[in-house]
């Protein structure tokens, strides 16, 4: 995946059920390639780092791959976080160091869990005509940091309303529970809402959330939210409620996914594909990473000649590793 630039320190927010929500704008990011698929990276930013323990959040989308070239994310190591890809349209083949091997489709979600260190790679089925989706990162909190790597899948049901469909795919929501286990108290959830629809969700007043906007246009407890941006809800409401636009010509679905957690209340140093907690860890994991994929200094051509280590090797993909990129030459920084 692509480095991620330091935003610098978070700025705090009021709570309680009278807080404004904010409206975070994404930036364009390239994926790397020759052809560069680009993404909208929603989370981290200056204005705020996470979201309960939801820490990165890439949205993209629809791409047509005879034009954006698709997904090939070789592979590449991760710690400290789980990974959650969650597809719209298009296939994605996921293959990890712990030797899972799994398709990611359209209303199903994967989530890995790093811990103390994994390695995978993500590339787009031959199938896939178009891909679009978001792939979101949970940080784990210390006590969890270290554990064992994983991968969990779950289809979870469609519920249905007056206008509405949703998806509950971690936590518990519209009285539909996700059996897929995280170290934190957490939400994800696809929302599609017809034109005119309004939405009363009862939500964990303790938790912060999240409105990423897919397509269309929402409104969040009056806050309007357009495509590609997310509206923040601080800690504080017991319920949200969700509206759309019943004008438009023609007038079209909006689909949302919906995140939160109970905040995070620990700081981090986030730095490329690692979640740390200090700038000596993160350069750690680096080394260890580097020592891994190289032979007499030079990247090994193929990712079955990889060493065994923290990360260890991704069965059955021969793409050649990707290469952690330098350090910044200032100290990374911690954040909350």
């Amino acid at each position: 995946m692509t480095r991620l630039d330091d935003p610098g320190p978070a700025l705090t927010c009021s709570t309680g059920p009278d807080a404004a929500p904010e409206v975070l704008t994404p930036r364009e990011v390239p994926l790397g390639g020759p052809r560069a698929m680009r993404v909208r990276r929603t989370l981290p930013q200056r204005e705020r780092s996470l979201v309960g323990a939801w820490c990165f959040v890439d949205h993209y989308g629809p791409d047509p791959v005879a034009e954006s070239g698709g997904m090939s994310v070789a592979p590449h190591p991760h710690t400290g976080l789980q990974t959650v890809s969650w597809l719209f349209t298009g296939e994605i083949t996921h293959r990890d160091s712990a030797g899972h091997h799994a398709r990611v489709r359209p209303g199903e979600v994967n989530l890995m869990t790093g811990g103390h260190g994994i390695s995978h790679s993500e590339v787009s089925t031959p199938e896939t005509e178009v891909l679009h989706g978001a792939q979101l990162w949970v940080a784990l909190p210390d006590h969890a940091r270290d554990t064992a790597p994983g991968f969990q899948h779950y289809a979870p049901p469609a519920l249905t309303g007056a206008g509405w469909t949703a998806r509950v795919f971690l936590g518990s929501l519209l009285g539909s529970t996700s059996p897929v286990a995280t170290h934190t108290p957490l939400l994800g959830a696809e929302l599609v809402l017809e034109p005119g629809a309004v939405l009363d969700l009862p939500v964990e007043s303790t938790f912060e959330h999240g409105v990423l906007v897919d397509s269309g246009e929402v409104r969040v407890d009056g806050t309007v939210g357009a495509a590609g941006e997310m509206v923040y809800l601080p800690p504080g409401r017991s319920r949200l409620e969700v509206t759309t636009d019943p004008a438009g010509d023609p007038p079209v679905a909006t689909r949302l996914l919906l995140i939160g957690g109970t905040p995070l209340g620990e700081s981090i140093v986030m730095w490329w594909n690692f979640v740390g907690r200090s700038h000596e860890e993160i350069a750690g994991f680096r080394q260890d990473w580097q020592d891994q994929i190289t032979n007499g200094g030079v990247v090994v051509g193929d990712g079955q000649d990889v060493a065994d280590g923290r990360f260890g090797v991704v069965v059955g993909d021969h793409l050649p590793p990707i290469p952690a990129p330098e350090l910044p030459n200032a100290r990374l920084r911690q954040r909350r």
